[in-house]
């Protein structure tokens, strides 16, 4: 009875765990299963686990321009944005930095679907386009809907495209930089969707701008994070990253210390304008943030690393909104 019972266990704990590796897999994060299916390798490519925060982004930007309202066109517009954003260019940014980072991943993640030979490159460059030129139709298609003079959505769309290509292509390569990289990326996820939903909704003003340029440095210490499970093929290759250059266990300190910091900084922000209650409330969301990176983040961000992130990221993507709500309110007082 006792062989039974732990032979039932054990075919229930292979179960459990290829579950969880099936999931890592559809999701495009690190310990996925193999699979033979072409559009479970696509969607592998595109990492929807990236998409989050980008969708977050644009409801983060349409409620900053405070006109968003609750019907039918602009729920289905914010829809069209976030689909741009997220499993899209988004898409398009992923895929293109598996790419590029082929001997990379042949070192750090093998089994992924380029390095391993599950997908052919033809099939990649074709994944790429669609994706690209999807992306850039709806936000065409956005600018005709919002009667844009200027097709702002479409510049952002054009201009994000830009970044993430010179982020992972040579010569310039930007994340061949851990500093300049980074930032790129926090920005793209951070300040590019915010910039499309506001856009969208009302008009992005040089101060908004300029606010979310400066929320995106959290976002370089969140892009950190993506850095310490690629730490022996960057040395290999000579990436620059900065858990390479000043170890793993500094770069986890830099990581928390730009998450925290430039949010306090938004509440420094917030109690300026006058949104008092705003700045509690997003205070109140750093400390749980805190809490878990001395938990995860700061013990072993090479085993926690996923934990850290699912833990963690729910309260800066909460806070954003906050934020978000609170200069769209700050500008409707202005307005009135």
């Amino acid at each position: 009875m006792d062989r039974l019972a732990g032979s039932s266990k054990t075919k229930l704990v292979i179960t459990e765990a290829r579950k969880v590796s099936d999931a890592r897999q559809l999701l495009g994060i690190k310990g996925a299963s193999e699979t033979s299916s072409i559009w479970k390798l696509r969607l592998q490519l595109m990492k929807p686990i990236t998409w989050i925060p980008l969708l977050w982004g644009v409801i983060c930007g349409a409620a900053a321009s405070g006109n968003y309202q609750w019907r039918l066109s602009d729920f289905l517009a914010a829809i069209a944005c976030m689909i741009m954003s997220g499993p899209l260019l988004t898409g398009f940014t992923q895929t293109i930095n598996d790419y590029y980072d082929r001997e990379i991943d042949a070192i750090n993640e093998p089994n992924r679907p380029i390095p391993s030979g599950a997908i052919s490159l033809n099939q990649v460059k074709i994944q790429i386009w669609v994706l690209l030129l999807s992306g850039l139709a709806v936000a065409y298609f956005l600018d005709l809907w919002a009667g844009h003079s200027t097709p702002s959505v479409l510049l952002l769309a054009l201009g994000g495209s830009f970044v993430s290509f010179i982020y992972s292509a040579p010569p310039i390569k930007l994340k061949q930089n851990g500093w300049l990289g980074n930032y790129a990326l926090g920005a793209s996820y951070i300040a590019l969707p915010w910039w499309a939903g506001q856009a969208l909704f009302g008009q992005l003003t040089w101060t908004t701008a300029l606010l979310t340029l400066a929320y995106s440095l959290a976002g370089l210490g969140i892009a950190v994070i993506n850095d310490f499970k690629s730490v022996e093929g960057d040395k290999a290759l000579g990436l620059e990253s900065l858990p390479v250059v000043f170890g793993i266990k500094n770069a986890s300190f830099i990581s928390a210390g730009m998450i925290d910091i430039f949010q306090l900084g938004m509440v420094v922000v917030l109690i300026t304008i006058g949104q008092h209650l705003a700045s509690v409330i997003l205070l109140l969301l750093i400390i749980p943030q805190i809490t878990f990176q001395d938990i995860w983040l700061l013990r072993d961000p090479l085993a926690f690393d996923v934990k850290y992130q699912a833990s963690a990221q729910p309260f800066l993507i909460l806070g954003m909104l906050v934020s978000a709500l609170a200069i769209g309110h700050s500008s409707l007082v202005s307005a009135l």
